[in-house]
């Protein structure tokens, strides 16, 4: 069974809170390298470090208290306990000096240098596990020392030193990933970001055998690879062997490092891919993957004309010439274009039922000349499989769209003259104003399309199952989130009843703010009535959904179709009771902002009332305040959470609407099956938009407002930040003049 992950548990709690800590770590510690006045590239590494250093004290903590359990349980003997003890709990075992407590405990009690610790603890833990030797940073003398400490008190809070591996494996790919968006290193390509290494990971499958990057960077197939498979259940220390080559050493050390905090190893060979297969591993290899340099032009054809990874012949060598002599002298002799001895290389690697899956250039799919040669040979072996066309603004370093190529040697019959086109140049989410990703949704749904291409329909059916697992899960926490809300209203409202009070008394003085006042607060009673007519009908209509699907959520097609449309209704109600709870703290805040403006009645002024007893305004106007802002809050929770169930259930309609059937059909604009007379018709393009077409216009009645806000909102925010940054600088060069 394959190991795409069947939980969907994006939206859990536990996955906010890391998300959560991710930033705030990051945050804490970029501070501190401003404070540093060092460079991103100085300091990168030994931040990785640090993380490394807090992660090995974890896995070692927790694999010393596996063993005692073993021992005690009769599970071990009880002997000397051995390093291979640890790597069998795939842990390292740490001598005393490379503890992270006892660092921090020396550097506290004896006032040794901490630099000094930091790199002892490093070169010892080097000279205990020989595949990290020569790997971990020792240049921690660059810090200054309460910048040193600071740094390590960050990675040593309770929440941290509780966290297990898979925390710290995202910590690490996080701080990876925003380094690599400072182009901390190499121009920040070093990184391949997530959401593409998980897509490539999720079509070819690599559940067992050998596993090769070519140019493996900082290890994130291998990284992705592994999830797969403990997702599955399985152990990867027992289902594959990765093999890796980069060409840049310190790249080499952060993959080391890579692996090694996600508690795995890996065989990665210093090497120019183009002239170098130092593991000989052509025609062994059960996957392939990887994101290689795109359109290199200096590869020296003379050096690899008789590469036996080049079954198909080199897509084209420059022979020089034109105006510029000096340039077409320099470049006589080298392939014209690297991209196309990548692909070759890809496929010579894989064994008779090997697959690949590699990003490529969106150039290369329709290339001509010898690289459109070399394209023809490769579609006639019958090889290609999938293509899957990226939208620009995925890499963190550079803006251009891409493409994912996916090779299977062993490609049924009856799919070997067809290839699946998949145009995903529409399906996105926006991080920042210039990066995009895919949600997990995302992925999940276009394995889903792959799933039906391949026949695996009960594969497509367990997934939308998932999701109506997620919407009774989601639908179920609606009711607290909405009476947090209710309570948090109440207590507003307690305090519009107070001023009412006040008003008829005669406390306040008669103006027109006091007729406003009223007015507005007769407008939100009347909003909020209605708003709790719909919530209690919305909640019974939930209550019956639960009940009909909560513990059996439907498994065939025409059982998931129905409870689609069972829902359907409650996510109109949903969306609706979105408008309605911001509607409410709106005419809530607008009603407070008029009670903070009236006054109390003063001495000598009339009363409404002559005969009545006066008393004092009994407004609290900070408490007033501090209520708006909590009833925000609130409101912040219950909205997030009513969108989670029409989440979910967004996700039901767009597969369900596209694959009606659970079967594989064209979706103009989205996907289609050719075979390989229309690919030869195309002059042999691998470009998946010239096949599919485009979407027909349509109205889309479930348009997402909030999501196109957010994107908004996330532009907006990005825009500020470097206005902000650019002000300061224009400012410290104007300084800098003036002195």
């Amino acid at each position: 069974m394959a190991g795409l992950m069947t939980e969907v548990e994006c939206m859990n709690e536990t996955l906010k809170d890391i998300e959560r800590l991710e930033a705030d770590l990051w945050e804490a510690a970029d501070n501190l390298r401003a404070n540093s006045k060092l460079t991103s590239s100085d300091y990168f590494m030994p931040v990785l470090g640090i993380i490394f250093l807090r992660h090995a004290a974890n896995r070692f903590e927790a694999a010393s208290r596996q063993i005692e359990e073993d021992r005690a349980a009769g599970r071990m003997p009880k002997r000397k306990v051995l390093p291979a003890d640890y790597i069998r709990r795939r842990a390292l075992w740490l001598p005393k000096t490379a503890r992270y407590d006892w660092i921090m405990g020396k550097a506290a009690t004896s006032g040794t240098d901490l630099t000094k610790l930091v790199t002892g603890a490093m070169t010892d833990i080097e000279t205990k596990f020989e595949p990290l030797a020569g790997v971990l940073p020792k240049d921690y003398g660059i810090f200054e020392p309460t910048v040193l400490e600071d740094l390590m008190r960050l990675f040593n809070s309770e929440q941290i030193t509780q966290a297990t591996g898979d925390v710290f494996g995202r910590i690490y790919e996080y701080f990876l990933a925003k380094f690599s968006i400072q182009k901390a290193h190499d121009n920040g390509e070093f990184f391949t970001p997530s959401s593409l290494v998980e897509t490539i990971v999720n079509v070819i499958e690599p559940d067992h055998g050998t596993v090769f990057d070519p140019a493996s960077g900082s290890g994130g197939m291998f990284v992705q690879s592994s999830h797969f498979i403990e997702h599955a259940g399985g152990d990867t220390a027992r289902k594959v062997v990765f093999y890796g080559q980069e060409k840049n050493r310190d790249t080499i050390r952060i993959a080391k490092m890579n692996l090694a905090v996600h508690g795995l190893e890996g065989k990665i060979a210093e090497a120019i891919t183009y002239y170098q297969d130092e593991h000989t591993l052509v025609g062994k290899c059960d996957f392939v993957m990887a994101n290689p340099p795109f359109n290199v032009d200096l590869v020296d054809a003379e050096r690899i004309k008789t590469d036996p990874r080049l079954p198909f012949g080199l897509p084209g060598v420059t022979k020089g010439g034109g105006k510029n002599k000096g340039a077409a002298k320099k470049r006589k002799g080298t392939v014209s274009n690297g991209n196309y001895l990548w692909i070759s290389y890809f496929w010579s690697y894989l064994n008779e039922q090997g697959r690949a899956g590699f990003v490529m250039s969106s150039q290369a799919s329709s290339a001509g000349h010898g690289e459109k040669d070399v394209r023809k040979k490769i579609v006639e072996m019958g090889d290609v499989d999938v293509m899957i066309s990226i939208r620009s603004n995925f890499f963190y370093t550079r803006s251009v769209p891409c493409e994912l190529w996916f090779f299977d040697r062993a490609k049924p019959k009856k799919r070997r003259g067809k290839v699946l086109m998949l145009d995903a140049r529409n399906i996105y989410r926006k991080v920042t104003r210039t990066i995009n990703d895919f949600s997990p949704e995302q992925m999940r749904n276009l394995s889903a399309i792959v799933w039906l291409y391949r026949g695996q329909r009960d594969r497509f059916l367990k997934l939308i199952q998932d999701y109506f697992a997620a919407i009774c899960r989601e639908a179920a926490e609606v009711s607290n989130s909405l009476s947090d809300f209710e309570c948090e209203f109440s207590a507003v409202d307690e305090v519009f009843a107070n001023v009412r009070f006040d008003i008829e008394q005669g406390v306040v003085v008669a103006s027109n703010a006091e007729s406003v006042f009223l007015d507005a607060v007769e407008e939100l009673s009347e909003a909020y009535q209605a708003y709790s007519d719909d919530r209690t009908e919305l909640w019974s209509a939930i209550a019956k959904f639960r009940k009909r699907y909560e513990s059996s959520p439907p498994g065939t097609n025409a059982k998931q179709h129905a409870a689609r449309r069972a829902f359907d209704p409650i996510a109109e109600r949903l969306r609706g009771l979105v408008k309605q709870v911001d509607q409410i703290f709106k005419l809530t805040s607008r009603t407070a902002s008029v009670a903070l403006s009236l006054r109390e009645r003063e001495s000598g002024e009339p009363d409404k009332d002559p005969h009545a007893e006066r008393e004092d305004y009994t407004l609290d106007r900070r408490r007033l305040s501090r209520l708006v802002k909590d009833l925000d809050s609130a409101r912040k929770a219950a909205v997030e959470q009513l969108k989670h169930a029409v989440y979910f259930h967004r996700q039901v309609v767009w597969l369900q609407d596209r694959f009606p059937e659970a079967k594989l059909e064209d979706v103009p604009g989205l996907v289609k099956l050719v075979d390989r007379a229309e690919i030869e018709a195309a002059d042999w393009s691998l470009t998946p938009g010239r096949y599919v077409g485009v979407a027909p216009a349509e109205e889309d009645d479930d348009f997402d407002f909030e999501t196109t806000l957010r994107d908004i909102h996330t532009e907006l925010a990005d825009l500020n930040d470097e206005a902000t940054e650019l002000a300061a600088k224009i400012q410290q060069n104007l300084e800098e003049l003036g002195t």
